[in-house]
């Protein structure tokens, strides 16, 4: 039986969005079972406020197919039962949760604010990072925010205290206009003509952040 504490870490639990994915709720567990590999396997996974965690049957024995967890385990056939397993995990996580990476009271108004207003969720692009992601014009696909956290000294600061920053395009040739090194400074990571970045530690209003995402918003829409 896999642990699943390391794939739900970072992911607040949707039990509702579990009972309409399928999931059966018995007792304390929600729980689901979905047949794979041409109906020979079976995935049952068990998630309640406490734990979370997953295995693989065999349907021909009844008895759990420890294969999928062995890092050693090689073959073709293990592959596939492997590949499918994963893939079933993996869309449970997309379908059934939703991240709680950005714990920051002001970022959490900002992805609600995006969210309310342009129907826009934050893509996380890169695994490695799951604490950068994005938002991006449905339109056209451009991004017109980013969401990182990083220590204050890459801003230039003289502190190393992990804070959010928010991304934003800005009139290009004016971003010097609006920033001050302290609580606006010049895009990180992005065009410095044409980007800026904000730190969001409460000491600019979310009144001004979300004015400033409607204006990259509308920059995003420029050609």
């Amino acid at each position: 039986m896999r642990n699943l504490s390391k794939e739900f870490e970072h992911r607040n639990i949707e039990y509702d969005l579990l009972l309409k994915y399928g999931f059966v709720l018995k007792e304390d567990q929600y729980i689901l079972e979905k047949k794979i590999l041409n109906n020979t396997f079976k995935v049952v996974i068990c998630i309640s406020e406490k734990n979370q965690n997953s295995q693989v049957i065999d349907l021909e024995t009844g008895f759990p197919y420890v294969l999928v967890d062995i890092n050693e385990a090689s073959g073709s056939f293990v592959g596939k039962v492997k590949e499918e397993y994963e893939n079933v995990l993996a869309d449970v996580i997309l379908h059934c949760t939703s991240s709680n990476v950005f714990k920051n009271k002001q970022t959490k108004e900002i992805i609600q604010y995006i969210k309310d207003k342009y129907h826009d969720e934050l893509e996380y692009l890169w695994p490695k990072t799951p604490n950068n992601a994005i938002w991006r014009n449905s339109e056209n696909l451009k991004w017109y925010g980013v969401v990182l956290q990083i220590s204050e000294r890459k801003l230039g600061l003289d502190s190393d205290k992990i804070v959010d920053i928010l991304d934003l395009r800005y009139q290009k040739g004016r971003v010097s206009d609006i920033v001050d090194h302290c609580h606006f400074f010049e895009g990180y990571h992005m065009n410095k003509k044409s980007w800026i970045t904000i730190r969001l530690d409460g000491s600019v209003p979310i009144e001004k952040i979300c004015f400033l995402i409607d204006n990259s918003y509308n920059l995003s829409l420029s050609k």
